[in-house]
């Protein structure tokens, strides 16, 4: 099988505005980036996931881009990405770019002319429809950020698509002159030397949205192949898509090497566990363990060697892992330590979100005025008119809401943690003073140092990256498997509970790899765990 250096790294997410502020205006910044590095380089990741920093009013957060060839100004110049591109190589950090290309923000040039008319050259570079026959909507396709997701246009009579905010009107991508102008773009940052892209709501951009199909569309996999040999097909750079109703299945035909599309795909079953049947995210229901390891087993088993996999718990838009599958009151630290080893365990390639290597944890709020994401914010109203109580709607935002994710980083226990000297643009968690980088540092027991042996012993261990997953039959709160590979075999043994589990196997302990705490047992025969214990240990 063909190996790549992106099987065999660990990627770190940033999300700009929330990592580091180099200048005192309460909003993280390249040069903030630049000045972590050697931190990062600590970690001992191999690649950034750089959340976007181009152009853009912020109307989601940078999603909204204006310009693909300019600088956030809040974030700093070209200059300053250049010599972060520079540094980062410098540590052997390749530096992977999100890239936005199902929409742009409505101060786009591009949209900016198309709304000119309907004869501007750039008009079909948008989806525009006429309303329905009776004067209403062109269809009832709805927006992702509530409400429809069709704007009217008052000097041209028509609407225009928006499957996120009004102000992120999506592209048309059956127009190949969108779509020579989106490689001309990923080429010009190929050519600066940056080391792949993620791909925001890739599975999108095949849609047909007058017969109500928004992901997967027929062309969205010729669109891909035509993309791969326009832009990355010739350099070995890591794609990523992410692709919110991918199956197994599906995620081959991004993945498999032989049909030249991506690298891997985020999927993102896991991820809605704790969602009703059917409903939207914000309708929560009792999180299961016995369901989290159908789920992440299936993807183990299931893509084989035909696609590759990502490994993750969390991101700019999912909630923080250990106040949602772990415990992040008594055993926050273990807990978290116990997540970041069932996952790094697994087969495909890890990725960490900024602050989820020293344990970061969910910001509860007590009002709707607290929150500053878009989403939350349309989510709250909508509900509110809907009859849903303050209080329901609430406590669904302190446990799904992304802002949780957007808390400013904490990298030590002055005030504001370290991340600005000024006001920050989002207040940070108050257990900034306990959870900050500088404590994680100094602690050689902190979730820190749990982590960076996970990302050294990828490098170091083949199995990890190469062996092949089987799942133990367990009870139903303890999560174990085994990986092999080339006669070696490795036990992961995780207890998900606040109570001692007792789990028990026949293969002899030869040694361990990693551990949350002491181990104090040297058979298998009958292993009673301590809350949230998890080990790996290798076995004949």
């Amino acid at each position: 099988m063909l190996k790549n250096w992106w099987q065999e790294v660990v990627v770190y997410q940033i999300y700009p505005r929330s990592f580091k502020d180099s200048n005192g205006d309460g909003v993280g910044d390249l040069r903030g980036i630049i000045e972590e590095l050697d931190y990062l380089e600590k970690l001992g990741i191999g690649a950034i996931w750089l959340s976007p920093v181009y152009q853009s009013p912020n109307d989601d957060n940078g999603y909204d881009i204006s310009d693909y060839e300019a600088i956030m100004t809040e974030f700093g110049t070209m200059e300053d990405m250049d010599e972060l591109l520079a540094q980062a190589n410098q540590r052997n950090i390749k530096i992977v770019m999100d890239l936005v290309v199902n929409h742009t923000s409505d101060e786009h040039k591009w949209f900016i002319e198309a709304k000119k008319g309907k004869d501007n050259s750039y008009r079909d570079y948008y989806v525009w429809a006429d309303p329905s026959i009776d004067g209403r909507l062109p269809n009832n396709l709805p927006s992702t950020f509530s409400g429809p997701a069709w704007e009217f246009d008052e000097d041209s009579g028509q609407y225009y698509l928006h499957l996120f905010s009004k102000k992120q009107p999506d592209l048309n991508w059956e127009n190949p002159e969108v779509r020579q102008a989106v490689y001309d773009m990923m080429n010009f940052w190929i050519d600066k030397g940056i080391g792949g892209f993620r791909m925001d709501v890739i599975d999108l951009v095949g849609k047909i949205p007058m017969e109500g199909i928004t992901g997967n569309g027929p062309e969205l996999h010729k669109y891909l192949q035509e993309m791969n040999q326009a832009t990355f097909g010739k350099y070995d750079l890591l794609t990523v898509g992410e692709t919110w109703g991918a199956t197994p299945e599906i995620a081959k035909l991004y993945s498999n090497p032989e049909r030249h599309e991506l690298s891997m795909v985020f999927q993102f079953e896991h991820i809605g566990l704790d969602q009703q049947e059917g409903k939207e995210k914000w309708d929560l229901k009792p999180i299961d363990i016995a369901e989290l390891k159908v789920a992440l087993s299936k993807w183990q088993t299931e893509l084989g060697n035909e696609g590759w996999n990502s490994l993750f718990w969390n991101n700019h838009d999912v909630p923080r892992i250990v106040s949602r599958w772990g415990n992040d009151g008594k055993y926050r630290i273990e807990s978290a330590k116990l997540l970041a080893i069932l996952l790094h365990m697994m087969k495909g390639t890890p990725y960490i979100y900024q602050g989820e290597e020293i344990g970061m944890t969910n910001t509860a709020i007590s009002d709707i005025s607290e929150a500053n994401d878009i989403e939350t914010i349309n989510m709250y109203k909508e509900r509110v008119e809907k009859g849903y109580s303050k209080e329901e709607i609430i406590a669904s935002i302190n446990v799904k809401g992304r802002d949780n994710a957007r808390r400013p980083m904490a990298w030590n226990g002055s005030q504001n943690g370290g991340f600005t000297s000024g006001t920050p643009w989002l207040s940070l968690n108050e257990n900034y003073k306990e959870i900050n980088v500088d404590q994680a540092l100094a602690d050689p027991n902190s979730v820190f140092y749990t982590y960076q042996k996970l990302v050294q012993l990828r490098k170091d261990k083949p199995i990890m990256v190469w062996g092949d997953f089987e799942l133990v039959g367990t009870a139903d709160q303890i999560f174990s498997y085994y990986r092999f590979y080339e006669g070696e075999k490795w036990l992961i043994v995780t207890n998900f509970s606040n109570q001692e589990q007792v789990f028990s196997s026949d293969d002899d302990m030869l040694e361990v790899i990693i551990e949350n705490m002491p181990t104090d047992f040297s058979s298998l025969k009958e292993v009673t765990l301590k809350p949230w214990q998890a080990f790996v240990v290798r076995t004949n």
